[in-house]
């Protein structure tokens, strides 16, 4: 946990598809998030493939540590650590 308390996730393996409302609604449903960040290309601001998310708890985090790494989400396997 940082000074803030939360519990960050980084995420890699997104599918270009991925949005951040779609790491708010995946993610959210393993606790409650309190940052989400999908990196994208500066110039297009295309998906770079990954992101953070942050939780409010370190339950919500490793829950979804547990439940999503591996996922299938649009045919990528996205990992979660």
């Amino acid at each position: 946990a940082n000074q803030f308390g939360e519990f960050k996730l980084f995420v890699k393996n997104l599918p270009w598809s991925a949005t951040e409302d779609t790491l708010y609604e995946k993610f959210g449903e393993c606790g409650k998030i309190t940052f989400a960040r999908l990196c994208t290309e500066q110039d297009s601001g295309r998906s770079r493939g990954f992101g953070f998310i942050s939780y409010e708890s370190k339950e919500g985090a490793q829950k979804a540590i547990e439940k999503l790494n591996g996922l299938d989400l649009d045919g990528r396997n996205i990992e979660v650590r």
